[in-house]
């Protein structure tokens, strides 16, 4: 039987860096990803970045339906070969980060994601679906070791960032696989590891999702400057009034934005939320 490496060689494929290509290669490896990301014969899928189709056709085994995005269409006699006969699989050659989710939700109403994600869309591409999902269940994606450790750390922990709390407030995360490196073919420089995200109606309530993320963004503005100095300058606000807010959330005077848990500044954000209407 052919190998995915023999199939790419023979249709001419080239690897194309900007694209972040590392395609997974080991059966065992694709039938665990499907199996973290609880894929049913009811699971609509949605996949980000299908490369080669191995992922692809695994999902296509289980689920009810796959809806792949790629954005290399020379890819395209490869996967005609790989996914031939998985009628339930479609492949779209487009850049997701370019679609509009709200109008492709409507047509595919509750779905999965799972994704080998390419590394240069990983926290843009995460984002999208954090911000505007409003019917993915759950993420499953494969990415970079030290992202998927930003993406589950805790307050207080050197990769806790921005985009831990903004995860945080939808959804639950955790790492479920460590992959090396030597899974990939190509083989990438880094080790990598699956993420799964589970949305959770309400998981942290806030009034304002945009106050939220504004706070957010705020709070891990400088890790040098205490978290006053940060709401001061990115709220415009005066330094009594930014005191006054923080003593208000019970936060201590000199804190730090990275000491923070996210119910901590969804908060905070609530306070600024209600303080700023009023100004």
């Amino acid at each position: 039987m052919e190998t995915i490496k023999e199939t790419l060689l023979r249709n001419g494929f080239s690897f194309k860096k900007q694209f972040g290509q590392n395609f997974i290669t080991d059966t065992n490896l694709l039938k665990s990803i499907v199996a973290l990301a609880d894929v049913g014969s009811d699971t609509t899928v949605l996949e980000i970045g299908c490369g080669a189709g191995t992922l692809t056709r695994a999902l296509a085994k289980q689920a009810k339906r796959v809806v792949a995005y790629e954005i290399d269409a020379k890819l395209q006699p490869v996967l005609a070969e790989t996914l031939a006969g998985a009628e339930n699989a479609e492949v779209v050659f487009r850049d997701f980060l370019k679609a509009d989710l709200p109008s492709l939700e409507k047509e595919l109403g509750k779905y999965t994601v799972v994704a080998n994600l390419p590394y240069y869309i990983t926290s843009p591409l995460t984002m999208k679906f954090i911000e505007e999902s409003e019917k993915a269940e759950r993420l499953v994606v494969m990415v970079q070791d030290d992202v998927a450790k930003r993406f589950c750390a805790r307050a207080g922990t050197p990769e806790y960032g921005a985009i831990t709390a903004a995860i945080a407030r939808r959804a639950h995360a955790e790492i479920v696989k460590y992959v090396p490196r030597n899974m990939f073919y190509p083989v990438p420089n880094v080790d990598s590891a699956v993420v799964k995200m589970t949305f959770v109606r309400d998981r942290i309530p806030v009034k304002s999702a945009k106050c939220y993320r504004d706070t957010v963004r705020a709070a891990f503005l400088s890790r040098r400057k205490t978290l006053e100095n940060n709401i001061m300058n990115a709220f415009s606000l005066s330094r009594a009034q930014s005191q006054a807010l923080l003593e208000k959330a019970s936060i201590p005077e000199k804190a730090r934005g990275e000491a923070l848990s996210p119910e901590q500044l969804a908060k905070l954000s609530d306070i600024l939320f209600e303080t700023l209407k009023t100004k």
